[in-house]
């Protein structure tokens, strides 16, 4: 189920809509990095391109994540989902 919660992003209050399952492995992300959910959102709007919207931005952020914290035990499988994540 999408998820809808207002976050206050350099100052500005946006809306972002995600599922459930990526609000709890971005506050993950946000706790290993010591950083709170704003700051990591804030990070994660900086660095994406214009044409991508936040929402996805935010879930391919979450999966490349996950996959470089995935142990290595295919590298061309992981290799060929991070590709494409970038892709996003």
């Amino acid at each position: 189920m999408i998820v809808k919660r207002s976050i206050a992003i350099r100052g500005h209050r946006t809306s972002i809509s995600i599922e459930e399952p990526f609000w709890a492995a971005l506050r993950a992300m946000a706790d290993r990095q010591a950083i709170s959910l704003a700051g990591l959102v804030a990070r994660i709007d900086a660095r994406r391109d214009e044409s991508t919207n936040l929402s996805s931005a935010i879930r391919v952020a979450v999966l490349t994540d996950a996959l470089e914290r995935q142990p290595a035990a295919d590298l061309g499988e992981r290799t060929s989902l991070q590709a494409a994540a970038d892709v996003s």
